[in-house]
């Protein structure tokens, strides 16, 4: 933890530093994003590939070289981009994607993992379909109000452990995914971060309420298939002799140790909504104001108060909570460190897909609420989900059409911006990069010796419930 911290303050500053030393140049960053060619995505696709295709051939091998691979993908990005663009250009954009993409992102995932960590409920829950059913409900409720990566950190644990009898339970993680992780995180700007993303740029922040509908639709529909595949699967392990019971730890009596945290969770929350709030109230964190780093790149104060926030909300659970309680979570590091490699590698390779997307995805020629829906959404399943969100947010408000809401981009018709944030939000459930608790949720099952699915296999299983499911959505909702 302390190594953690040390490394992050030691980049900071030697990012801030460098700010003395570099000047501005005069490159034409659009003018470049518009000469960058197609193929230079092929290190984000083989990125993703190896993701996908090196843990089925070498597993061991993957544990062990998964951050070599992710920067080796990284440097043939890198190299030829700087090739042909030059120094500047280049540090430019990693600075673009690391400082201001990569670093709250991950400060974010660490803080609500130690302080999640930190709660432990026990209970003698027996994982019934009922019983699942009501962990997936609350952890669905939960997640737009403290984002899809706490409720899923908070919930998870409880959910393995009340099904820890049971010899099928791969499909209560996909379903947790696609539930708790995902379609749970639409209902506030809190729950995701394109949401978040909206409400900074002029969308109130009750407007997700007009979301309900359309998450209502999608999550009752899920819960009904996972409750007849939850049946179907607890019946058939009964017809087999196996006994519900809570194997190794027994309790007593049910109870939570570590509650206290949810006051660090609160304070992670309000470092969120400081980095959003902050710079419309108070004037010294108006107008993108913060520390000068490299051309036109600035470190914005109010994400500085973010992150000091959540990392001192870390360090206060660490402190405060027992390690005992900490042992009954079966708490690692292990699967944070994971996130954290192998999206360095993504956020990196995927500098030019955005580039690509920033300059012609307002020549694509979408238009109405269908295409913005599956565009928006089918991008987030593989790219960071909130610049795709605002590329088609700012394609939305350049259509010239009204009324709808105001934002900083332009008027947006609502039932265009409701495809856009659905899209955002709920298809990110379709791979396990397309949000960042997917992964989480994924590394703590298999902590667990729950034997998750590969890249392509989980692919499978998204594939066949939720784009059918989505296709309902288009007909129900945006045609």
């Amino acid at each position: 933890m302390k190594k953690l911290i040390q490394t992050f303050f030691a980049l900071l500053f030697f990012l801030t530093a460098s700010s003395t030393t570099i000047y501005a140049h005069d490159a034409t960053h659009e003018l470049i994003n518009q000469q960058l060619p197609v193929w230079s995505i092929l290190p984000f696709v083989g990125m993703l590939l190896s993701i996908a295709i090196i843990p089925l051939l070498k597993p061991h091998w993957w544990e062990r070289n998964m951050l070599q691979v992710a920067l080796a993908w990284s440097a043939l990005f890198i190299i030829p981009f700087a090739y042909m663009y030059g120094y500047n250009e280049t540090y430019y954009r990693l600075l673009e994607s690391i400082l201001l993409d990569y670093i709250p992102f991950i400060v974010l995932l660490f803080g609500l993992f130690v302080v999640s960590g930190g709660i432990a409920i026990k209970t003698t829950l027996i994982g019934k379909p009922l019983t699942n059913t009501a962990l997936l409900l609350i952890g669905t409720l939960l997640a737009s109000w403290v984002g899809t990566t706490g409720a899923a950190m908070f919930m998870i644990r409880p959910l393995i452990k009340a099904n820890e009898w049971r010899e099928k339970k791969v499909h209560l993680i996909i379903f947790f995914i696609f539930l708790v992780a995902n379609v749970g995180g639409s209902l506030t700007p809190l729950g995701d971060p394109p949401l978040f993303m909206g409400f900074q740029r002029g969308i109130p922040f009750t407007w997700t309420f007009h979301l309900f509908p359309i998450f209502a639709f999608n999550a009752i529909l899920l819960f009904l298939i996972f409750f007849g595949i939850d049946s179907y699967l607890y019946k058939k392990e009964l017809a087999l002799g196996k006994t519900p019971a809570i194997l190794g730890k027994k309790v007593e009596k049910h109870s939570i140790e570590g509650i206290h945290n949810l006051l660090f969770i609160a304070l992670i929350i309000l470092g969120v909504m400081a980095n959003g709030i902050l710079p419309k109230q108070v004037a010294f964190f108006a107008n993108n104001n913060g520390l000068p780093i490299f051309d036109e790149i600035v470190f914005p104060y109010a994400t500085i108060v973010e992150i000091i926030l959540i990392l001192l909300a870390a360090i206060l659970s660490l402190k405060t909570t027992s390690a005992k309680t900490r042992q009954w979570n079966e708490f690692s590091y292990g699967p944070i460190a994971e996130v954290a490699k192998l999206f360095i590698g993504i956020f990196i390779t995927m500098i030019p897909a955005l580039m690509l997307l920033k300059t012609h995805g307002a020549q694509l020629g979408l238009t109405t609420p269908w295409q913005l829906f599956w565009a928006t959404g089918s991008l987030s399943s593989f790219l960071d989900n909130t610049p795709t969100y605002l590329v088609f947010l700012q394609t939305a408000g350049a259509l010239g059409e009204h009324p709808g809401i105001q934002t900083a981009v332009g008027i947006v018709p609502q039932l265009v911006l409701e495809a856009i944030s659905a899209g955002a939000v709920f298809m990110g459930a379709i791979t396990y990069i397309g949000n960042a608790p997917n992964f989480m949720v994924k590394s703590i099952a298999e902590e667990n010796n729950i034997k998750m699915p590969s890249f392509f296999g989980y692919m499978i299983w998204s594939c066949g419930i939720l784009i059918p499911l989505f296709i309902i959505t288009t007909l129900v909702f945006f045609i």
